[in-house]
C-alpha cells in the first residue's frame, strides 16, 4: 500500500470516484462525497460509469479476438471487475498487458493484483508524457512496437484540458505504434444534460487534482486523427458492439453522455 505521504486523503481523486461507483472498497469519505455530488448533478453517472466499463470489455474482448495480443491501457485506475487482462485472457492467455496510472492508490493494489502475472504489468507514470511511459522498464520490456498494439485511453481523456495537449500526447502513442495497430477510447460528451448539470458536475470535480471536461463530437474525433474507425464509428458507449440481445434503448444510451470508439492504424 502506498504510504500516508503518496496519498492525499484531503482532496478526492477521480480514479478512487470511479472505484466507489463501482462499487469498489479502494475509495474515502472525501471520495464519495465528491461522487455523490456529482451523481446529484448527473442523474444516469452511475449508468454512465458502469457503461463505460462495460465497453472496455468489449473492446479489448473485440482486439484479442481478432488478433492483438498487446495492449497498453493509458489510465487503467484502480482494478476491479472485469480488468482487461482478464478479459483478453480468455482469449488469449499470452496476451501482454502493460497498465499505466499515476494514482498511488491504484498502482499499489495493481502492484499486488499482478504479482503472479508475469505478462502484466503497472506502471506509475502520467500518461501526459508518452516518453516517460514508453521508456518505462514495464512498458517497454513487455510490449513490443514493431508489432499491432491497442492504446486504451478510456474514460480518462476528459481529465484532459487543451492545455494538456490530449491530441498531441496520442499522437505520439500513435506515431511509436506500427501500421494494423489499434486505438480505443471513451470520452464525455454532453448529449442530454442541461448545462446547469454540466456546471454542477464540473464543479464537482474541480475539487479533485484532476477537473473535468466535456468535448464535442469533432473534438472527439480529432483525438483519433491518423485512424480509420471500424463500424460502427463514434457513437454513443452502448452502442458500440453490444453484447446484449435485441436493440439498446436509445435513451439509455444517450443518457449516458458517453462517446466511443476504435479506429485502425492503416
Amino acid at each position: 500500500m502506498p504510504g500516508p505521504e503518496q496519498v492525499d486523503y484531503q482532496r478526492p481523486s477521480s480514479a478512487r470516484m470511479y472505484d466507489y461507483l463501482l462499487g469498489g472498497g479502494q475509495n474515502f469519505a472525501v471520495d464519495r462525497e465528491a461522487a455523490e455530488a456529482a451523481a446529484a448533478a448527473f442523474p444516469h453517472f452511475r449508468a454512465a460509469v458502469r457503461a463505460n466499463r462495460a465497453y472496455l470489455g468489449r473492446a479489448a474482448g473485440y482486439l484479442a479476438r481478432i488478433g492483438i495480443d498487446q495492449f497498453l491501457d493509458l489510465g487503467s485506475g484502480i482494478p476491479t471487475v472485469g480488468n482487461v487482462h482478464e478479459v483478453v485472457h480468455r482469449y488469449n492467455p499470452d496476451a501482454r498487458v502493460a497498465y499505466v496510472d499515476r494514482e498511488p492508490v491504484a498502482v499499489a493494489h495493481a502492484n499486488k493484483l499482478l504479482e503472479h502475472e508475469p505478462l502484466v504489468t503497472m506502471t506509475q507514470a502520467d500518461i501526459r508524457s508518452p516518453k516517460d511511459v514508453l521508456a518505462a522498464p514495464t512498458v517497454a520490456d513487455l510490449l513490443d512496437f514493431n508489432r499491432p498494439i491497442a492504446v486504451l485511453a478510456m474514460g480518462i481523456l476528459h481529465f484532459l484540458s487543451d492545455d494538456d495537449d490530449p491530441f498531441g500526447m496520442l499522437a505520439a502513442y500513435r506515431d511509436v505504434s506500427c501500421s494494423g495497430s489499434y486505438l480505443a477510447i471513451s470520452h464525455a460528451n454532453q448529449v442530454t444534460l442541461t448545462d446547469e448539470q454540466v456546471q454542477a458536475f464540473l464543479d464537482a470535480y474541480a475539487r479533485t487534482p484532476t477537473p473535468t471536461l466535456f468535448r464535442s463530437v469533432e473534438e472527439i474525433r480529432r483525438l483519433l486523427d491518423g485512424y480509420k474507425l471500424i463500424e460502427p464509428g463514434l457513437v454513443m458507449a452502448p452502442f458500440w458492439h453490444p453484447d446484449q440481445p435485441g436493440p439498446v434503448d436509445e435513451d439509455e444510451a444517450r443518457a449516458t453522455n458517453l462517446r466511443a470508439a476504435v479506429g485502425i492504424k492503416p
